[in-house]
């Protein structure tokens, strides 16, 4: 199942959320401040490319550090990837075979605006 929802999500959403990633991240590795933003850019958009399966954890050890920096990612890059999101989700939504992938889409949100102390783990790893 999770392959058959990975490949309608590819053609429907995911491929567009994961150009939109990648230029986040090629724009933010322009200047050499800004490149753990593009790496996180870069994995995030591998992510979005691929959901199901995965599931965003917090990582331990992030503190006050990942917050600033996620703060300046809010500005620059994650409100606008954050709004497709939003978007791509909404459309979705519209369809009965839709809903599983814009409820995927929603909850990318807060890794999109927040991506910094999170890692991307596969869900058979994850302990409740």
């Amino acid at each position: 199942m999770r392959t058959i929802l990975n490949i309608i999500w590819l053609v429907l959403s995911g491929f567009w959320m994961f150009l939109a990633y990648m230029a986040a991240g090629v724009l933010l590795c322009i200047l050499i401040i800004t490149i753990p933003w593009g790496i996180a850019s870069f994995r995030i958009g591998v992510y979005a490319l691929w959901p199901f399966g995965q599931t965003i954890v917090d990582k331990p050890g992030a503190g006050v550090g990942s917050f600033l920096g996620n703060v300046i990612w809010v500005i620059f890059a994650g409100i606008w990837l954050a709004i497709g999101h939003i978007t791509t989700g909404i459309a979705m939504c519209l369809t009965i075979i839709g809903i599983p992938l814009g409820i995927a889409s929603f909850k990318m949100v807060p890794v999109s605006l927040m991506p910094l102390g999170k890692e991307i783990v596969p869900s058979d790893s994850v302990r409740v």
